[in-house]
């Protein structure tokens, strides 16, 4: 999304992604007369400081050929879903900069701003969400990668990413619900034609899934269930023109036991994502487990960015 910065190096895009302790590098293809393939997928133990990281990864994998896309840290931007503003086109980010004054806890007039349109309805008031973050946090993110001398193309929010993700598994003229559950936070979006339609981040602590005590894994899914279904009402109410096919989950913590909950207490057809039905890996065998799926995910759809 921002900033697009640099020249095209390499087919495909390199996404480096933090995940809690660990940088995550994946490099995607995309094709039109096959599937997008997985050509690299690594996990690396973070030192101490990120740029040192990124510096011993560029220099010991030779990632400095690649265009880079890095997403933005959970709580360090903000999406907001609101109403376009009555002017050109061309005007909108600005004009929208003066609406998100009240609606975000940063300073606006020098944030960087996107834009994502709403699928709508004949009839309908258009919607579209805005995405911003302060110039600080895109302004370290971009030293991080300039000190380690990677070309860092753009920078994504993992809203969009799973939405790359989302995207591959949807139905015809139906929309799709996704929910991604990791140790860094529960993330579910809901996608219609490739496009972004919700997305919630849901505040539970997935990370007791870790733990073998069988009580705390019953009372997060019971909690869990009861924030979907409310969501999924609220947006079948919102949005009654896109029908809500299927939720898929890609969990780091035991996907089967995941959806078998969820599927007991919601009304929708509930199933384990699996990328080996919308992606190509034939080098990384280590993907035919879901849950590592699920760790690398973010990652993965980063480096799914389509430039159309």
């Amino acid at each position: 999304m921002w900033p697009k910065l640099g020249s095209k190096l390499d087919q495909g895009w390199l996404a480096v992604v933090r995940r809690g302790t660990q940088l995550d590098i994946a490099h995607v293809l995309r094709s039109t007369a096959h599937l997008p393939e997985i050509l690299l997928l690594e996990s690396f133990a973070m030192e101490a400081d990120e740029t040192a990281s990124l510096t011993r990864l560029a220099q010991g994998h030779n990632l400095k050929r690649y265009r880079c896309v890095t997403l933005m840290r959970p709580g360090s931007y903000r999406v907001v879903q609101m109403e376009p503003p009555a002017v050109a086109p061309e005007e909108r980010l600005e004009a929208m900069r003066w609406r998100l004054k009240d609606m975000v806890d940063f300073p606006v007039d020098d944030a960087a701003l996107a834009m994502t349109e709403i699928p709508g309805d004949v009839g309908r008031q258009p919607q579209v969400f805005a995405i911003a973050a302060p110039r600080q946090a895109i302004g370290e993110c971009m030293k991080r990668f300039g000190d380690a001398r990677l070309t860092l193309a753009a920078i994504d929010v993992p809203d969009m990413a799973v939405r790359n993700v989302a995207a591959l598994f949807e139905e015809s003229q139906r929309g799709l619900a996704f929910l991604h559950v990791s140790g860094d936070g529960i993330l579910l979006v809901i996608t219609l034609q490739g496009e972004l339609c919700l997305s919630r981040q849901i505040d539970l602590p997935a990370a007791v899934l870790a733990q073998s005590d069988k009580e705390r894994h019953e009372q997060f899914f019971e909690r869990l269930a009861l924030e979907l279904q409310r969501t999924l009402d609220n947006f079948d109410r919102q949005y009654s023109y896109i029908p809500v096919a299927r939720l898929m989950v890609a969990s780091e913590f035991s996907a089967a036991a995941t959806v078998s909950a969820l599927a007991r207490n919601l009304y929708l057809p509930v199933q384990v994502m699996d990328l080996a039905e919308v992606l190509a890996f034939p080098s990384l065998p280590e993907l035919r487990v879901v849950e590592r799926q699920a760790q690398a995910l973010l990652a993965i759809g980063a480096a799914l960015r389509d430039e159309a």
